[in-house]
């Protein structure tokens, strides 16, 4: 049996960190992956990382920050305790940490991890080095200190205390970073973003919030029964705010409610004509030209469709006029790696574990099994790209996806540089 402070193995230290700074992280506004190198069986020869500690640790990814790749990435509220100064601004940090643990021979180059921390700081807006508490010496808190970098101390029994606290800086963004901010953005593409595969369930949830009826009633009658589906939808596409107690219009949610004034007169006349298209398979773009239009504007907006569309046009320029999924995946992630697994590959432990190996390489041969991916992406976005007129075919669900021959042409490329 391992003594008490072998026991704190860097995954042990990491997870235990990794609940201490994002306690919440399934929450609007946090969001936090670990490096695919803990995303093993095995850490210690002999020692198995247990199944508890990696659902902790899961989602995987290997996210670049500054000058490598840190343990763990995440975005979310620190408490003040965990800082020297207030945080700036009102959006959540950016946090990185690099984790130290005991190894066969109990030694912990705390040092080394804080001298990798500091090289994350060009990214991120707070840098960490976790280690078991009693590994930590005067001489690693005083370079912390020196170097900006905040320590926290793992205890046997599982607690994490704060031995130095570290100043937020402000930094650059990254396609990178920026995927995890991304995730942990209200937009982010959790499982059940999308619940719905067509855009005018959430331009009409918006016109249903303009109703002076109730909105749910409002919803069912006119546009579609999932409600709450709709308005989870309208609310990742930025149409909507939920706060608590109450659904406001965004101004891009009061620009629909505007052009149905000016197309129907009032908000009433505007889902009498929703309420028409129930159930219709018809590209949305032909059906109604002038709402495909304005839901073509609105997808244009979440950041995942403009990502999309580039790329799909730069494969369109490099001689990939017909990309399947596999084809998309593997070329998005040779140009925006982090972004390409949070959008696609669902957040599972058994998902990123297969899809990605220890160095966050591609394992090419997994991505023709359909299960891996996220439904709201393949599916569910992919079908409203498809109605509006961006996509030539629609979306699948995961399982009866054939990656392979999933059709992801731009429905218009330009033959343009």
């Amino acid at each position: 049996m391992a003594s008490a402070p072998q026991a704190l193995t860097e995954p042990r230290v990491l997870a235990r960190t990794k609940r201490r700074l994002f306690p919440e992280a399934e929450d609007e506004g946090a969001y936090a992956v670990t490096d695919t190198q803990f995303a093993t069986e095995e850490w210690v020869s002999g020692e198995p990382v247990s199944e508890r500690v990696r659902e902790t640790l899961s989602p995987f990814n290997h996210v670049r920050v500054g000058s490598g790749y840190p343990d763990v990435v995440g975005v979310g509220i620190l408490d003040d305790e965990l800082l020297a100064v207030d945080r700036l601004g009102d959006d959540p940090p950016l946090v990185a940490v690099e984790a130290k643990g005991y190894t066969r021979n109990s030694h912990v180059d705390v040092e080394r991890g804080i001298v990798q921390a500091r090289d994350r700081l060009d990214e991120a807006n707070v840098a960490f080095v976790a280690a078991p508490a009693r590994a930590v010496s005067g001489l690693a808190r005083s370079l912390a200190n020196e170097l900006n970098v905040g320590v926290l101390g793992v205890e046997t029994s599982g607690d994490v205390v704060v031995l130095e606290r570290p100043r937020m800086v402000g930094t650059r963004t990254t396609t990178e970073t920026s995927a995890i901010r991304f995730q942990a953005s209200a937009q982010g593409v959790a499982e059940k973003s999308f619940g719905l595969n067509h855009p005018k369930n959430y331009l009409g949830y918006a016109l249903a919030v303009a109703h002076p009826g109730d909105t749910e009633s409002v919803v069912e009658g006119y546009v579609v029964g999932a409600v709450g589906d709709a308005e989870r939808g309208a609310t990742f596409l930025g149409l909507v705010d939920d706060d608590p107690g109450a659904t406001t219009l965004t101004p891009l949610g009061r620009e629909v409610v505007r052009f149905a004034l000016d197309e129907y007169g009032s908000v009433s006349s505007a889902l009498e004509a929703f309420e028409g298209w129930r159930r219709s398979r018809k590209r949305f773009c032909e059906l109604a030209p002038k709402w495909g239009l304005l839901a073509r504007r609105v997808l244009w907006a979440y950041p995942a469709t403009q990502l999309l569309v580039e790329e799909l046009q730069a494969m369109h320029r490099d001689g990939i006029p017909e990309p399947s999924l596999v084809d998309l995946v593997t070329y998005l992630h040779a140009q925006h790696p982090s972004f390409t697994v949070e959008l696609f590959v669902r957040g599972t432990d058994d998902a990123r574990r297969r899809v990605l190996d220890s160095d966050g390489n591609l394992q090419h041969d997994v991505l023709e099994d359909g299960i891996i991916y996220h439904s709201p992406t393949v599916f569910q976005l992919k079908a409203m790209l498809f109605h509006v007129g961006v996509l030539a075919d629609r979306g699948t669900e995961p399982s009866n996806l054939d990656p392979a021959t999933d059709d992801w042409r731009l429905r218009t490329a330009l033959d343009v540089r």
